[in-house]
């Protein structure tokens, strides 16, 4: 009796099972192309023919399922390279704005880089660098010139010093001549005095 009892629950509890397994067994099917074809394949019957060739029988709704979903995977797929198309065109044409705007920007980089790098001088730009060149030439050549007239100017005071003091002792010796000729005209106009007062006595 009493296992008659757990035999009655058996049977009543079997088609519950069945169908969670059936459920567990969806859940796990394999909804890909190829899984479906795997499925497809395993519910199929096979027979042979009178003469011997084996024929797989497959079930016309699951033939027509996975036409039906190839179909909308393809489709699927068509409108997926549609939009990518789309996309990469309008990737490429942002693509090319951008360049075009990354080579403007450059050449505009290029040009401040340029003006800040270069100063105007006598209205053409020049690069610092010559810039720097010309005005430490100018400033060179500038001192060397000062250099040249301070040495001329010195040479110019010494020489004009040694006529100074060459003149002063040039005058020194003609006022002691001068002297001495004004003595020796006296000596002689008294010798020629004391002669001419002997020749009258």
């Amino acid at each position: 009796m009493k296992h008659l009892r757990i035999f009655i629950a058996l049977a009543l509890l079997a088609p519950f099972f069945s169908s969670l397994a059936q459920e567990e067994n969806d859940e796990n099917q394999d909804m890909t192309i190829k899984g479906q074809f795997e499925d497809m394949e395993r519910k199929s019957t096979n027979y042979r023919s009178g003469n011997g060739v084996p024929y797989e029988v497959i079930r016309l709704a699951s033939l027509n399922e996975v036409k039906s979903n190839i179909f909308d995977t393809i489709n699927t797929a068509y409108e997926s390279i549609k939009d990518l198309s789309a996309t990469i065109t309008a990737n490429k044409a942002e693509i090319e704005d951008l360049n075009a705007k990354l080579q403007d920007t450059t050449n505009k980089l290029n040009t401040v880089t340029e003006e800040k790098d270069s100063i105007s001088f006598f209205g053409a730009l020049i690069s610092k660098g010559t810039y720097n060149f010309i005005l430490w030439s100018i400033i060179f050549a500038l001192l060397l010139f000062l250099l040249f007239f301070i040495y001329r100017f010195r040479n110019s005071n010494f020489l004009t010093q040694q006529a100074k003091t060459a003149l002063a002792d040039l005058e020194q010796d003609y006022e002691q001549h001068r002297r001495r000729a004004l003595e020796r005209e006296q000596k002689i106009s008294r010798q020629l005095q004391d002669e001419l007062n002997k020749q009258k006595k």
